[in-house]
């Protein structure tokens, strides 16, 4: 029955081709599908974020398809688990598809369907040694394991699906090789190879330009699934060279996800904030288009693709010489994205960190409270006193929005020092166009002269580091506070713009009241 999985997959990547034209087409008809961009977005359009419906469906028909006419293929108390906890995970993630949850409620509801999942008795419960054979029981600690496991390869898909077709490669790449795993271990071959026949099939329109992202939905669906399959491949819950294999194939997602972690801990920012500093966006930053950014990691990746083949085929005792191999390809990738210098001056970023800290700290309370402040003002002409007000308090010198109808100017006094410039258009230029400029300066302003030089007297913008991460910080609270106006009304903002609120809101703090009183800070243009 070696032509099954192939006709498997020939029927995933078929009912991908019809799927796909459907859910594009309703996309154009409807406004519910499109959920704007985050700042960290590096598509430029409005691309529909529903590509995990047509995945969906298309592993929910081959799963019925295999229970119906080959259960005896793999057992049919796992299918079912499989079924039913990967369509919980895409259900939660197809939820912050339309409305966005926050990071501390999606990952609640990841750890309980993995739960779930141990709760029907599927888990890692023992770890063997490939070198010596060695099987050492896990007890309790295995219901920990597996749920760590499970929720992060479901997070690990996601972060790496940041430019169009990454995730949708690796993905195929990687249910090629639990395809080969489980037709090997006698597992959830034909599951795995449907999966790649339709992911294959949804590279067509994801791939740079992308016309359709996975969105949430699919990047959870997908990732569970991938830790899902490598777990019960393993030999019945055994760690062994099924489980170590995707390790490779995910090397380079892996470091680039465990860096951002260190690096958001490090300065004080949420670890699950996203953020442009990731490896495809250095590539893109370095002049790469999208397509070769892609293609240069789908290369990477292939090498290592390659090493998970060999760990499966050795029985994982080639894993410690593998391992060495691919810390030092990622040491050499690591000299040509510029991480070299970063990772080997580990005591001066440590420091740098250390004193931007508290900066930063201060900088998302302001932000925090301008998003509040989105919900409360009846106008974007009301809020943007609010911005200029949050900038005021950062060290920003200059700032400057431009809306659909126009654009407001506000210049504070300058000090000597180099002048930095950040400018950015917000969710395609549908959030406006952000300009803040600020000067490099090692000496803190007393805050007794606060009015006089219109300058924060708890924060300094001393280093181009620091600047971009309060320009950012910035133009999110931004994006958080004009949101309504945005779901609301489905069109680009504009000073104009108000909402349905009573009109019985709160007047601005006096500091705000001082400063919108300030007729020459504030320079209507247009």
């Amino acid at each position: 029955m070696s032509w099954l999985p192939w006709m498997i997959a020939l029927a995933g990547m078929g009912m991908v081709f019809l799927l796909t034209p459907l859910i594009l087409a309703y996309c154009r008809k409807s406004n519910l599908v499109h959920r704007s961009g985050d700042l960290h977005h590096t598509h430029t359009t409005t691309v529909p974020r529903l590509g995990g419906i047509a995945l969906a469906s298309a592993f929910g028909l081959i799963e019925l398809f295999i229970l119906l006419f080959f259960p005896d293929q793999t057992s049919p108390h796992d299918q079912w688990v499989l079924l039913g906890a990967s369509l919980a995970m895409f259900g939660l993630g197809f939820w912050d598809d339309l409305k966005p949850l926050g990071a501390k409620r999606k990952l609640l509801g990841q750890v309980l369907i993995a739960s779930l999942v141990c709760c029907f008795g599927i888990g890692i419960m023992s770890f063997k040694l490939p070198w010596s054979g060695q099987i050492i029981d896990l007890g309790n600690w295995g219901v920990v394991i597996t749920i760590v496991w499970l929720v992060s390869m479901t997070n690990l898909i996601n972060l790496i699906d940041g430019v169009d077709g990454l995730a949708t490669g690796i993905c195929l790449m990687l249910m090629a090789l639990l395809a080969y795993v489980g037709h090997q271990n006698g597992g959830f071959e034909l599951v795995a190879a449907g999966m790649a026949g339709a992911l294959l099939g949804f590279l067509r329109f994801n791939f740079p330009p992308a016309r359709i992202y996975l969105g949430d939905g699919g990047a959870y669906f997908l990732g569970f699934q991938i830790g899902f399959l490598s777990l019960v491949g393993s030999h019945k819950g055994t760690i062994a060279a099924a489980l170590v294999a995707p390790l490779f194939v995910l090397a380079l997602p892996i470091v680039d996800t465990v860096l951002a972690v260190f690096r958001r801990g490090l300065h004080g920012l949420p670890i699950f904030r996203p953020d442009r500093k990731h490896i495809h966006h250095r590539l893109l930053d370095m002049g790469f288009s999208r397509r070769k950014a892609v293609l240069s990691i789908y290369g990477i990746t292939m090498v290592f693709l390659l090493m998970g083949f060999l760990v499966f085929v050795s029985r994982g005792e080639l894993a410690p010489a593998l391992l060495g191999i691919t810390v030092l390809i990622l040491l050499l990738c690591a000299g040509k994205l510029n991480f070299s210098r970063e990772w080997f001056a580990v005591g001066r970023m440590l420091g740098n960190s250390l004193e931007m800290r508290q900066e930063i700290q201060y900088a998302l309370s302001l932000t925090h409270w301008l998003r509040l402040e989105g919900t409360r003002q009846t106008s974007i002409e009301g809020l943007w006193p609010d911005l200029v007000f949050v900038a005021q308090r950062l060290g920003f010198t200059s700032i400057s929005l431009t809306l659909s109808d126009g654009a407001r100017h506000w210049h504070g006094s300058e000090a000597s020092g180099e002048t930095l410039t950040w400018r950015q258009s917000l969710r395609s230029g549908h959030a406006g166009v952000l300009e803040l400029k600020a000067q490099t300066s090692s000496q803190k302003i007393d805050s007794a002269t606060l009015d006089e030089k219109s300058t924060s007297g708890f924060l300094t913008i001393s280093d181009p580091k620091l600047f971009d991460i309060l320009c950012e910080l910035v133009a999110e609270g931004w994006l958080k506070a004009t949101r309504t106006w945005e779901y609301s009304k489905h069109v680009p903002l504009s000073f104009n713009a108000s909402s349905k609120q009573s009109s019985k809101l709160r007047q601005p703090p006096s500091a705000l009241a001082r400063l919108t009183a300030t007729n020459d800070l504030l320079t209507p243009n247009g």
